[in-house]
């Protein structure tokens, strides 16, 4: 019995068609590392000299501790949401000083 499914013209080899577009856009992407090191640099910066003290601390026991919300406040003696807060005004002033540095 013949099957009266209709797959349409890109289905026979839609997956090959997919992993051949893969292997070219690896083997024709960019090298990035150039930017990715200026980004880093720029954060640094940004971090040193955009931001106050009480946002670097929380920004460093956050990302470079991995500390949750709850534990920063626990040991600071903060309210869960000040640290918030301060986290979310530290990243928007990193990126306000970031968009333009790319």
């Amino acid at each position: 019995m013949k099957s009266t499914r209709y797959d349409g013209p890109f289905d026979t080899r839609a997956s090959e068609w997919i992993g051949d577009l893969t292997v070219w856009t690896r083997q024709n992407a960019g090298d990035n590392s150039e930017r990715l090191e200026r980004l880093r640099r720029n954060l640094r910066q940004a971090r040193e000299r955009e931001l106050t003290p009480r946002q670097r601390q929380m920004l460093e026991l956050y990302y470079d501790h991995g500390m949750t919300i709850p534990q920063i406040a626990g040991e600071l003696g903060l309210n869960r949401s000040t640290v918030s807060r301060t986290l979310r005004r530290a990243r928007d002033r990193l990126y306000r000083f970031l968009r333009y540095a790319l």
